[in-house]
């Protein structure tokens, strides 16, 4: 009995002296599953430097870039990546997405990470090209039913942003039929072949969607956040699709932050209290604002709920990415 309590109380003491020394010299590294200057790329260094902050001392935030295979190279490294809080996972919805699109994946977005808590969510705009006769979602509603099968609607790839709003609102509408869908190789094109009406609409985040609106280059119909954008100057009088008649439509592209499964609980702790203080950095909300982001304060900050939140992500866009059929392996 001796021996036992006296292995639980060396148990403790090498926790509390890891904690106490953690970060140390060596860096902490954001791994992002996506190529630099992407949106993602830019969340994860401006929260990089913002935990720094906190942390003090000689803590030091590097982002590593890890792209390929829809984003699931980068998960699967940092899965088995040593747990000891120097190699996190910074990472969007496609963590929830991944989890249906993908039906032989390297790791389980469930079990094989520490959830440390969301960061940030970027509502999404539905969005046609300018010729388009229709100037309220009513009437482009209608416009889409008295057109079934002559417009189509584009995304900027598999397990995109735009390709899952796309799924998600056309099976709402229960208009799949009525709309070709067209891939394209990015968000880039994407909008580039929407601007100058080579395809009719695409649903996207308002990172890539604010400017184009704001310009006239297309036109704006709805957002698909559960309440009105009260507060954004260009959106705040966009209808929302569950104010149309899409009860509980509910889509943004959100951030969280992972570790590997295994990683002490006392430099878990360590890492959930500086996200928690970053989050409140005038200047981070600042940065995510200018994204057309929303910077995270209700209860996904704490760990047990960040993961709830993302299970059921999963189960929204499982029968949704099952119906549609198409799979990225």
């Amino acid at each position: 009995m001796k021996k036992i309590i006296a292995l639980a109380l060396m148990a403790a003491a090498t926790l509390s002296t890891q904690a106490q020394t953690f970060p140390g010299t060596k860096p902490v590294t954001l791994v992002v599953p996506f190529a630099a200057g992407g949106p993602t790329d830019r969340v994860a260094r401006d929260l990089g430097e913002a935990m720094r902050k906190v942390m003090g001392g000689s803590a030091n935030f590097v982002v590593e870039n890890i792209a390929g295979a829809g984003g699931t190279i980068a998960p699967a490294r940092v899965a088995k990546a040593a747990p000891d809080g120097h190699t996190l996972l910074v990472h969007h919805i496609g963590m929830a997405a991944t989890a249906v699109l993908y039906r032989k994946l390297a790791y389980k977005p469930l079990e094989d990470f520490e959830y440390l808590g969301m960061v940030n969510e970027v509502p999404m705009t539905l969005i046609g090209k300018p010729q388009l006769p229709a100037n309220t979602y009513r009437d482009f509603e209608n416009y889409i039913r008295a057109n079934a099968g002559k417009l189509n609607i584009a995304h900027a790839g598999l397990g995109s942003a735009s390709h899952l709003c796309g799924l998600m609102w056309q099976s709402r509408l229960q208009a799949a039929e009525a709309m070709v869908t067209i891939p394209f190789g990015g968000t880039a094109p994407a909008m580039n072949a929407l601007v100058g009406g080579q395809v009719d609409v695409m649903c996207d985040q308002t990172t890539n969607t604010t400017g184009q609106i704001e310009a006239g280059r297309v036109k704006a119909f709805a957002v698909t956040t559960a309440r009105p954008l009260s507060s954004h100057k260009l959106l705040k009088d966009y209808p929302t699709l569950n104010e149309m008649g899409m009860r509980g439509f509910d889509l943004t592209i959100w951030h969280g932050v992972y570790a590997p499964k295994g990683t002490p609980p006392a430099i878990l702790a360590q890492l959930n209290d500086a996200l928690k203080k970053a989050l409140k950095d005038p200047e981070f909300i600042k940065r995510q604002e200018g994204l057309g982001a929303v910077v995270v304060n209700d209860k996904r900050v704490e760990p047990a709920n960040h993961k709830a939140f993302v299970a059921g992500e999963i189960a929204k866009l499982k029968p949704v990415i099952e119906a549609a059929g198409k799979f990225a392996d």
